[in-house]
């Protein structure tokens, strides 16, 4: 695989993520306790500085490209990600989640996600240098993907009643009630799950879903694993701290989706188009930009309207 990742610096960012995440367990939320909007509006600047700082070591000692690459793939994956919080706030909500114990279930969400992620971008990339005609699949399944989430922009979720949820109860005993923030607890010599390994469970499932739609997303952009990989987990990172941003806000974000989904027409369309025509990084990076910003204002003016209507 044609990378600009040397095994120095391979072995030095998943040192520096190992570290984060013993830092973020282990020393700044060891005790449970319920994240504040201002803490999670400071752990989210930290997060998107950090990726800020490594997209501009990139820039600064692989070039412009690179660079590119990098910060419009974070931004696609960042993007993404947001439409995971929807589903995890109906998770929590409807499996009685308190907030307190949510940090937890999201925490060992996203450090397993984060090896199924690693695994994805290896397979990603290593079947697009050996089976060149994917990647006109993939660009069709990107198009087809961005027209159905248009189209079911305004579909309620309900993972909590859905194929995943039956399927993991048929398999594994649990029980309807809390246990503080165990995972099992022991009743009638009977080892149950709680309701906090259960919401684990659908999320594991969820960013399984994601991951299908995000990784060839990221792919067209770059299919360097280095880019793909690090621009990928900056975004899960950064993911728990945005979960706790915009949980109270997703209602806010009506139509990120319609961003979302033209993100991934576009990618797909770039994809599918590679042998015929080449969009520069810039262009892509500037596009991109545009669809989720014009999104993002889009619902800020419309949830604006909505609060002045209410007081008038």
């Amino acid at each position: 695989m044609d990378t600009i990742g040397s095994p120095a610096a391979w072995a030095g960012f998943i040192a520096f993520v190992i570290v984060m995440l013993a830092l973020d367990l282990g020393v700044f939320h060891r005790k449970a306790h319920e994240v504040g909007f201002r803490e999670a509006l400071a752990w989210s600047a930290v997060w998107i500085g950090l990726a800020l700082v490594f997209n501009a070591g990139v820039w600064w000692t692989f070039g412009s490209q690179s660079g590119i690459e990098f910060l419009t793939g974070y931004l696609i994956e960042k993007s993404l990600s947001i439409d995971n919080i929807f589903v995890f706030v109906v998770i929590f909500a409807a499996l009685g989640i308190p907030a307190i114990h949510q940090h937890r279930v999201l925490f060992w969400g996203i450090l397993s996600a984060l090896l199924l992620r690693a695994a994805m971008i290896f397979a990603g990339v290593e079947l697009l240098a050996r089976f060149h005609w994917l990647i006109y699949l993939f660009g069709g399944f990107l198009i087809v993907t961005g027209i159905k989430l248009y189209l079911q922009r305004d579909k309620e979720e309900h993972p909590e009643s859905g194929w995943a949820m039956r399927t993991i109860r048929r398999l594994l005993p649990s029980t309807p009630q809390l246990h503080g923030e165990r995972f099992f607890v022991v009743e009638n010599g009977r080892r149950l799950a709680t309701p906090l390994f259960m919401a684990l469970m659908l999320i594991e499932v969820t960013d399984v879903i994601f991951a299908v739609d995000s990784i060839p997303a990221i792919l067209a952009i770059s299919t360097d694993p280095f880019i793909v990989f690090t621009s990928n987990i900056f975004a899960i990172l950064g993911l728990r701290s945005l979960f706790f941003l915009f949980a109270r806000l997703v209602d806010k974000f009506r139509y990120l989706k319609v961003g979302l989904a033209g993100v991934l027409v576009f990618v797909g369309a770039k994809m599918a188009a590679v042998d015929v025509y080449k969009i520069p990084p810039a262009v892509s990076l500037v596009i991109v930009a545009f669809m989720l910003g014009a999104s993002i204002v889009a619902s800020w003016l419309s949830a604006r309207r909505d609060a002045e209507r209410v007081e008038a």
